[in-house]
């Protein structure tokens, strides 16, 4: 079986970084990738898909430092899907793309100059290989 989801584009807002109770790091994220395309009518179109990002440990470090909101990246990783209740009573739902690599295009403001710290445009950083973490340790 395979699990695999690969997107580049822009990210929508700065990304947010949180510790679980175990002290692990979590930075959030999310993407907006774009398909163009012509309707029925001959005329052109243009589609925005939102995705929701989720790194972890030294990647989250790393992408919370260095990604800012409009830089473009390219993200490898799997999709995965969890519920909560909310204070509604209602169930909810996200569907997250768990990231195992991030490849930083572009320049720090999403242009095309080099990124700070060392992190130059089109270089990758992978996740850690410390396993999953347990859903219920999301902060959020």
């Amino acid at each position: 079986m395979l699990n695999k989801c690969m997107i580049i584009g822009n990210l929508g807002a700065d990304p947010e970084m949180r510790y679980t109770a175990n002290g692990s790091a979590v930075t959030t994220f999310r993407v907006a990738t774009s398909r163009r395309f012509s309707g029925q009518d001959g005329q052109a179109r243009e589609e925005t898909e939102w995705f929701s990002v989720v790194t972890w440990n030294r990647l989250a470090e790393i992408c919370a430092q260095y990604l800012v909101k409009g830089r473009t990246v390219y993200v490898e990783g799997r999709l995965q899907t969890r519920s909560w209740d909310a204070q509604d009573g209602q169930k909810r739902y996200r569907t997250e793309l768990i990231a195992e690599e991030v490849k930083f295009l572009g320049g720090r403001d999403g242009g095309g100059g080099a990124g700070g710290g060392g992190f130059a445009p089109g270089m990758a950083v992978g996740a850690d290989s410390e396993g999953d973490i347990d859903p219920d340790e999301l902060p959020f």
